[in-house]
């Protein structure tokens, strides 16, 4: 007589086989496709897009740190060739000017003229009203003959209460001229200096360039003109 297999037992065996897959399954290690590891194809441009942005920034960065170097370079230069107080030009910046006038001028065929003006009594001014009205007329004599000037000409401080002009394309008869009138110009225009003020006179000697003649000659031949001035009583123009 055969065994009869038990119909509860024997439907247990394919649950149970299907139970062990399963278990197996959940204990072997979680398996990330190659795929997966990488970053999605959306992302890549992104990234480099902050890439660029962080190299325009630097890029960005350093022009405007030149920017600045390049001003202050300027600033300082700008700063070696003008005299601190009244803000003409210094001896440095005018015998740069006189060299590229001298040289235009000469191409041109035209005349070029030099005038040293040196402001009466100033000593008398420092003494007599202080060091701050000598300083406040040495402005005012400045700011008094640029207005009264053309765009090309060039005035310069030399030191002290000495000032040197230069006239492109003027010979003597219309140097002399113009210095003429900036006395009348500045006579008329009085200091402003604290309650009182007070008028400004100078002395001036005129030389025309000469071919091939140096800076420093020509210089020498102005100030003995304004030697003569002021021998002569002041508030005059003399010519070399």
């Amino acid at each position: 007589m055969s065994q009869e297999r038990s119909p509860a037992l024997f439907a247990c065996r394919p649950a149970s086989r299907r139970l062990h897959r399963r278990s197996l399954a959940a204990a072997a290690p979680f398996h990330v496709p190659p795929a997966a590891m990488t970053p999605p194809r959306t992302l890549l441009p992104l990234a480099e897009q902050v890439v660029r942005d962080a190299g325009m920034l630097e890029l960005l960065a350093a022009e405007m740190r030149i920017a600045e170097l390049e001003r202050a370079l300027a600033e300082a230069q700008a700063a070696a060739a003008t005299d601190s107080l009244t803000g003409a030009p210094n001896r440095r910046a005018f015998a740069d000017g006189f060299a590229r006038e001298m040289a235009r001028c000469r191409r041109a065929g035209a005349p070029l003229a030099l005038a040293l003006i040196d402001l009466d009594d100033f000593k008398r001014i420092n003494d007599t009203r202080g060091h701050q009205a000598g300083d406040r007329a040495l402005v005012h004599c400045v700011e008094t003959l640029r207005a009264a000037l053309r765009p090309g000409d060039l005035l310069a401080r030399f030191g002290g209460e000495e000032f040197v002009l230069l006239l492109p394309e003027a010979d003597l008869p219309a140097a002399r001229a113009t210095l003429l009138r900036l006395q009348t110009r500045l006579a008329a225009t009085p200091v402003e200096f604290a309650d009182e003020d007070f008028a400004l006179s100078f002395s001036a000697g005129i030389a025309e360039v000469q071919p091939d003649e140096s800076l420093e000659i020509l210089l020498a031949r102005a100030d003995a003109a304004v030697y003569r001035a002021k021998a002569a009583g002041k508030n005059r123009v003399e010519c070399a």
